[in-house]
């Protein structure tokens, strides 16, 4: 009962204390869009939460509410030492257009964002803060890391 069932079961309980142009942001990642190795089955759920997020988008929308996702980079986190995510960090460092991981705080204000006024026209959204990594469809910079060297 978490992630997409929690999202709807949240969303509807709560509506009727939204106030005129209310926001409701979740967190996604990556994963359900692309195939993420060791990600298995939170892909598939988070998959369904990206697609809920869009429905949720157009069901919210006709009351006047609007309904987004979050889609943050890897973060350091006790949780994400557990999951690699110092591998994926640096693996970032290569492949992202910016060459760095996103920090906590670019998260935070990319959610505030997304609650504000000033993204009262935007809705059934997945907000991308991974310093570009998902534009790419390439390893980028990293390719020059794995180049054989002459001998």
């Amino acid at each position: 009962d978490v992630s997409v069932y929690s999202l709807i079961s949240v969303t509807n309980a709560a509506k009727h204390l939204f106030n005129p142009g209310a926001s409701v942001l979740t967190m996604t990642y990556f994963g359900g869009e692309k195939c993420v190795p060791g990600y298995n089955v939170m892909g598939i759920c988070k998959a369904a939460l990206d697609a809920t997020v869009r429905y949720l988008a157009f069901d919210l929308g006709a009351q006047g509410y609007r309904m987004n996702a979050v889609s943050a980079g890897p973060l350091k986190t006790l949780a994400g030492a557990a999951a690699g995510v110092g591998d994926m960090q640096k693996y970032y460092d290569y492949v992202a257009p910016l060459g760095r991981c996103v920090t906590h705080d670019e998260v935070g204000r990319a959610g505030a964002y997304m609650l504000s006024d000033y993204s009262s026209g935007i809705t059934g959204e997945i907000l991308h803060v991974d310093s570009g990594y998902n534009i790419m469809g390439s390893p980028g910079r990293l390719l020059e890391v794995l180049k054989p060297t002459a001998s």
